[in-house]
């Protein structure tokens, strides 16, 4: 089977880089492999009930599948080149927001429309976080929703069946370069194509790392960002949220001067379970229609580990404090954030005792016995600097999930058509290293595209 283009990963990236290649020149054959199921057969067998731990599925529907890791995620595209990810040192700030535009176009196309766009311009809390060493960051806001992000996935999807053609539950084994292109295994069968564009997301990078030796692409380690997920009554941050619905801030802590940001607020949203390779860490959603919404808002607060040589393996790292977690609690643990300030454990009895009820249902305990000290130094010092501008953050009550990890892919070596040192394979969205968003993932895909087809 011989294609002219070979998608791997059905992500952000690999959907709109099929998109955009057939809106460009429909007769193009393309194919997409992807190691997990199609949308409407992606479902998580816990429930909370009768499965309450991961099993093992041979395919995460959390992490793969039709829609990538983001699928199931609460459809934030933030249009920046100020967080998301670096795409814009390889193809320009103009471009990267240009095309992140375009995105956004298309989502509104499939099933957006009437969602609402926020942004930070103008805004008067700009003001009021520098007075208290925080700094709110700029960027333009599309929120879907969860339940409004399924339904453009699943429009794009319809609208590609045809046009395209999909192997679902089908792990790509080898990437090798011919005289004229590429070949890629899978199980007993091998396809070709003229170009190929891996999109493997952050699930796929140890994968990714594995084709990285076997065509000697360099890479470089990169960070690993470890945290909590904090939650609290939607009221104590409304008069932001309403405004600006996500707030990205960052804050230096004065003990350490190390940098911490705010991450994926959710109004009105729910505490997640999120499964990464058979660890268990935590998420936040939020949904567009007002009869899923619940009473609290939530937000994650990390802390970016950068790692100097000798040592590689950031996400490694990472890991092994999010198995401690698991560890220690079998999943989750939850604190509040009274108990952790007083040194105590919180417990079933503290936890009924509150006035604000957890939307998930995570184990009790301590951690400060899971995070290293500096961060959860660092974690404490922002809550209490968040308490000026949101009177409420630092209650006693305010439950702190832990732990929250967002791994990040080594940075793959590519030009500014993301393109790798070998002509015509190109790495793009989450699996480079390079982007770490649905907007930046999605644009990359975009910008392989129209490279494509100008150069064939």
């Amino acid at each position: 089977m011989r294609y002219d283009v070979i998608i791997v990963g059905a992500g952000p990236g690999g959907i709109f880089a099929a998109y955009e290649l057939i809106k460009q020149n429909k007769d193009l054959k393309v194919a997409v492999f992807e190691a997990g199921y199609p949308l409407e057969k992606r479902h998580c067998p816990i429930d909370g009930d009768k499965v309450k731990t991961c099993i093992g599925c041979k395919s995460c529907s959390i992490m793969s599948g039709f829609g990538g890791a983001g699928a199931f995620s609460d459809g934030k595209y933030n249009i920046t080149n100020d967080f998301g990810g670096t795409l814009y040192e390889y193809i320009g700030k103009n471009e990267a927001l240009n095309l992140m535009r375009y995105v956004d176009e298309i989502n509104m196309r499939y099933g957006g429309e009437g969602t609402k766009l926020y942004s930070t311009a103008g805004t008067r809390f700009k003001k009021v976080c520098i007075e208290h060493g925080l700094h709110l960051l700029d960027a333009s806001v599309r929120h879907l929703g969860t339940d409004i992000n399924y339904v453009v996935l699943k429009n794009l999807y319809d609208y590609l069946k045809n046009k395209v053609e999909f192997f679902f539950n089908t792990q790509v084994d080898k990437v090798e370069k011919t005289a004229d292109g590429y070949k890629i295994t899978s199980k007993d069968a091998s396809y070709t194509c003229s170009k190929c564009i891996i999109s493997v997301g952050r699930s796929g990078s140890k994968w990714m790392e594995q084709v990285c030796n076997d065509l000697n692409i360099p890479t470089k380690s990169n960070r690993v960002d470890i945290g909590v997920r904090v939650e609290l009554p939607a009221e104590v941050f409304s008069h932001l949220t309403d405004e600006l619905y996500e707030s990205k801030i960052v804050y230096r802590t004065k003990q350490y001067g190390d940098k911490i940001r705010t991450f994926c607020m959710n109004p009105k949203g729910a505490v997640v379970n999120e499964n990464t390779n058979g660890i268990i860490t935590v998420n936040g959603h939020s949904y567009e229609d007002p009869a899923l919404q619940t009473k609290n808002t939530n937000f994650a607060l990390l802390v970016a580990k950068h790692f100097s040589e000798p040592f590689k393996d950031s996400n490694g790292y990472g890991e092994s404090i999010a198995r401690l977690s698991n560890m220690l609690g079998g999943g989750v643990i939850v604190q509040r954030f009274g108990d952790l300030i007083r040194g105590q454990r919180s417990t079933p009895n503290r936890m009924n005792d509150s006035f604000m009820t957890p939307t998930l249902n995570a184990t009790p305990g301590d951690l400060s016995l899971v995070l290293p000290k500096r961060i959860l130094d660092g974690i404490i010092e922002m809550i209490y600097t968040l308490d000026k501008v949101a009177p409420g953050t630092a209650n006693d009550d305010t439950m702190l999930y832990g732990v929250e990890v967002k791994f990040y892919n080594m940075e793959v070596a590519v030009d500014e058509n993301l393109m790798s040192p070998h002509d015509g394979l190109y790495i793009i969205g989450d699996g480079s290293g390079i982007t770490h968003s649905l907007s930046h993932a999605s644009a990359s895909g975009v910008h392989v595209a129209r490279n494509i087809v100008k150069n064939s």
